[in-house]
């Protein structure tokens, strides 16, 4: 894209940094010859970090300190997120719309809808350099009194929604929260001070009319808890106001208990008289679609509806016991925040890696392996997210699909009217995609597409219920799938488990026990220089000692070394040998261990979680190789 920065006066962000001290005056004059001599024109200010002039700190410390109030247009033309043309593209959308008698929108807006400036680069660049926090709104999580006291229809005007109160001040998400006068006018009617931060103006304005439709309405799901309808929508309800992510309803000689699993521990909820049983599961299972009159055949079914704009999609399970049907609900949400690769818990070293090697492999698998869980699915979303873009065709075959994405054809399976894997797979390559994504890797069928769309010259991303990523290998192997073909068209390995996190209101230091020391491995050396605590617990935790979890992950990058053995068929502890032998491996306990180093989770955590196939290296040899 062509731009004018050589041509372009000296900005006001790199004026400040001068006025500041940050950069001289015989530095700021250096960078623009330097500038006006390239042949790909640069921003100024790119071409300062180049030279080690300044950093992307100096640039969010000075935008802070100065309270810059530039305008939108003009800060992401300095900054070199936009290209003068596009820019004067979007000032004259401007004013032609202005002219014809239209309202006048704002340049953001316009750079958005016309598609002049990518979305995340924008929320990005407003985050990271200008230090505004990234909230995308979360509609379970909005304050309806903050919500009440502003116009939906102002809201809608000037995109933006209250979140929640955050002690004296109020946080709201803004499309542009540069905009100083509309920030003012929101500390009027709220008559507290805002904090700004920065979302997607499409997700505001979906969380502006779901938000305004439930307080105008009011909940749908109002009941008396004496019924048995009452009951379970008081479970359901509760479950997703505690954000658990499975429901267990389990028939017991004496009662009827109810867990939660949070956390991805099981906690108890409530009992109920053994009576309502019968009733209960029967309620469920209209529900979800299931056959009621069958009490003694195991059951599946899935349960979709919205509750407080949140779309919640269950698969349910009824499993036949002696004491009756036991019940699990798997709660999926179809709205939530979906991460970045940089900030699923990846080590720098390895992020760095999976983007260059493992996604930045023109074809291939890449494939997320782990336990029901684990959080595979949330990776591979996170890939999918780094990769997507106008350029390239991504075609999805999941079960079902639990993150909704734009430009991405998204395939839900249905075995019910015969839309299964199978009948999926083979019409997936037909439709020219660069990217396909299967949920699953079931049987050997499913790994053979995966196999033969890579192949092909595809981009394959699928998830695998194996151990570790060594155990993907050795599953391949006894699948039937010939070795050339494992070792010439896997890519990349990625094995992941979610730890707990450590309440931060309770956390106290805490060192290793000599029964901990053993079970991993190690004599104590190995730890040296480590920061564990534990949680002591607190009402904030449950008194649990651990609050959200973790993930913590391993990758294998298939080099010659791991194909020669792939070929060969070595044993699964051969090939494991040989992994942990090549260049920046780093097993699932390493990884762990590198965490609760950190106080970020427990030793005792990582020995309930990981598995412990060899004893870890020293924190010094992770860190390293963690790239920390």
């Amino acid at each position: 894209m062509t731009q004018t920065f050589a041509n372009a006066p000296v900005g006001h962000i790199a004026r400040t940094l001068e006025a500041r001290g940050v950069i001289t005056r015989e530095q700021l004059e250096h960078a623009r010859r330097v500038q006006k001599k390239l042949f790909e024109p640069k921003p100024l200010l790119h071409i300062l970090k180049e030279l080690k002039n300044i950093t992307d700190k100096d640039i969010r410390e000075t935008l802070g300190h100065e309270q810059v109030t530039m305008r939108l247009g003009e800060l992401l033309l300095e900054l070199g997120v936009v290209s003068s043309p596009a820019l004067n593209t979007a000032v004259n959308i401007q004013k032609d719309e202005v002219e014809q008698g239209g309202s006048r929108r704002r340049i953001g807006e316009i750079l958005l809808t016309h598609h002049l400036i990518d979305q995340k680069k924008l929320i990005s660049t407003l985050s990271l350099q200008m230090g505004f926090p990234h909230e995308e709104p979360q509609i379970a999580g909005i304050d309806h009194g903050l919500f009440k006291q502003l116009s939906p229809s102002w809201c809608l005007e000037n995109v933006l929604i209250p979140l929640r109160a955050e002690g004296d001040h109020v946080l709201v998400a803004f499309a542009d929260p540069l905009d100083r006068e509309t920030i003012t006018t929101t500390e009027e009617l709220l008559n507290r001070t805002v904090r700004p931060a920065i979302a997607a103006r499409d997700s505001i304005l979906e969380a502006i009319r779901q938000v305004g439709h439930e307080i105008q309405v009011g909940s749908a799901m109002h009941s008396d808890e004496k019924s048995v309808v009452g009951i379970a929508d008081t479970i359901l309800l509760t479950a997703i106001r505690e954000d658990a992510s499975d429901v267990h309803i389990e028939p017991m000689r004496d009662r009827l208990r109810v867990r939660f699993r949070m956390d991805g521990v099981l906690i108890h909820y409530r009992d109920y008289p053994r009576e309502i049983t019968m009733p209960l599961v029967s309620r469920i299972k209209v529900m979800c679609g299931a056959d009621i009159a069958e009490k003694r055949r195991h059951q599946d079914g899935r349960l979709l509806f919205n509750h407080s704009g949140v779309r919640m999609d269950m698969r349910v399970s009824f499993y036949i016991t002696v004491f009756g049907e036991k019940v699990v609900l798997r709660l999926l949400k179809k709205q939530g925040q979906l991460l970045d690769i940089g900030e699923i818990g990846m080590t720098p070293a390895m992020v760095t890696r999976l983007r260059n090697e493992g996604l930045g492999s023109p074809s291939g698998v890449v494939m997320v392996t782990g336990p029901t869980g684990s959080g595979k699915s949330s990776t591979v979303y996170s890939c999918i997210h780094h990769l997507n873009s106008p350029q390239v065709a991504i075609i999805t075959a999941e079960d079902p699909v639990e993150y909704m994405l734009d430009g991405i054809a998204q395939c839900t399976i249905n075995p019910n009217i015969g839309l299964t894997f199978e009948e999926t797979l083979r019409h997936i390559v037909r439709q020219d995609p660069d990217i396909v994504v299967i949920g699953e890797v079931r049987d050997t069928f499913s790994a053979k597409t995966c196999i033969e769309t890579a192949l092909t010259g595809h981009k394959v991303l699928t998830t695998f219920h194996t151990e570790d990523t060594v155990g993907a290998l050795v599953r391949l192997l006894n699948m039937e799938i010939e070795p050339f073909l494992v070792a010439s068209t896997l890519v990349c390995v990625v094995g992941q488990r979610l730890l707990r996190r450590i309440c931060p209101y309770c956390s106290i230091p805490a060192t290793p026990t000599n029964t901990e020391l053993r079970l991993l491995g190690v004599t104590g050396n190995e730890l040296k220089g480590g920061n564990f605590h534990k949680g002591e617990g607190c009402p904030h935790c449950r008194h649990t000692g651990y609050t959200g979890r973790i993930g913590v992950f391993e990758m294998l990058l298939m080099n010659d070394s791991v194909r020669d053995a792939v070929l060969e068929r070595k044993t699964s502890h051969a090939l494991r040998t040989t992994c942990f032998k090549a260049h920046e491996f780093m097993t699932l306990l390493e990884a762990g261990l590198l965490k609760a180093a950190k106080g970020v989770t427990t030793i005792s955590e990582v020995l309930r979680c990981l598995p412990r196939l060899q004893p870890p290296r020293s924190l010094a040899t992770l860190r390293r190789i963690a790239g920390e």
